[in-house]
C-alpha cells in the first residue's frame, strides 16, 4: 500500500510516497520514500521484471506448472540482484539509512518473500519430481502431489507481497498500472453486425 504525499516534479512522479509493504517473514516495511532519478529508473526495471512473470499473476488451482513458477521466482531473485549491483549505492545511500529506499525494499523482498519460498519449496519439489514415472506428465505428477496445495498457497502469499511492491514501483517510476488491462471501447457498428472498416 502506498499514498502519494507532497507535490511531484511531474504529475505522474511524486516527490515522496508513504510506503507500507507486507513482508511475510519480516512483518513489513513502512515509512516515507523520497525517490531520486536512480531509484526511479531502477524501480521501472524491477517493475517490468515483476509484472512480466508469474510472480504477480495469480496462479489458479489447476493452472501452470509449479516448477516453472519457482524458476520464475528464482529468476526475479537474480535480476533484482543485478539491478542492485548496476545502480550501486545510489539506490540505498548512507545518508538515507533510516528511510525507505529501493535498495531497502528490494533486499527485504528478496530475503523476506522470495528466499523463504525458494529455500523451502525448491528442495521439496525436486525430491517429489524425482519420483515421476516416465509415462506420467509433469502436470499430472504435480497435481497428484499431496503438498501441491501448500506450495500454491505459499506462492499466493508471496504473490500478494510482490504485487504490493509492483504497485509501489509503478508509482515511483511514473508508470501506468500495466497489470490491469485497459478498458478498450468496442468499435461502433453502424450497419448492425461485424466491425466497421
Amino acid at each position: 500500500m502506498w499514498r502519494r504525499r507532497g507535490r511531484g516534479t511531474r504529475a505522474t512522479r511524486p516527490a515522496e510516497i508513504s510506503v507500507q509493504l507486507t513482508v511475510p517473514f519480516i512483518g513489513g516495511i513502512s515509512g516515507v520514500w523520497r525517490p531520486d532519478d536512480a531509484e526511479r529508473k531502477a524501480a521501472w526495471e524491477l517493475y517490468v521484471e515483476l509484472i512480466t512473470r508469474v510472480t504477480v499473476v495469480e496462479l489458479g488451482p489447476q493452472r501452470g506448472i509449479l516448477r516453472e513458477a519457482l524458476t520464475s521466482y528464482h529468476s526475479v531473485f537474480g535480476t533484482t540482484r543485478d539491478i542492485l549491483r548496476r545502480y550501486g549505492s545510489a539506490v540505498a545511500p548512507r545518508e538515507r539509512q533510516d528511510e525507505v529506499t529501493l535498495g531497502a525494499l528490494a533486499i527485504a523482498v528478496l530475503n523476506g518473500v522470495l528466499r523463504p519460498v525458494l529455500e523451502e519449496w525448491h528442495t521439496e519439489l525436486s525430491i517429489y519430481e524425482a519420483s515421476r514415472p516416465p509415462n506420467v506428465s509433469v502436470r499430472e505428477h504435480e497435481r497428484a502431489w499431496a503438498r501441491e496445495p501448500e506450495l500454491r498457497a505459499a506462492l499466493s502469499e508471496a504473490r500478494a507481497s510482490l504485487a504490493e511492491l509492483a504497485s509501489i514501483l509503478a508509482e515511483v517510476a511514473g508508470s501506468a498500472d500495466l497489470l490491469t488491462p485497459p478498458s478498450i471501447p468496442q468499435p461502433r457498428n453502424q450497419r448492425g453486425g461485424g466491425v466497421d472498416v
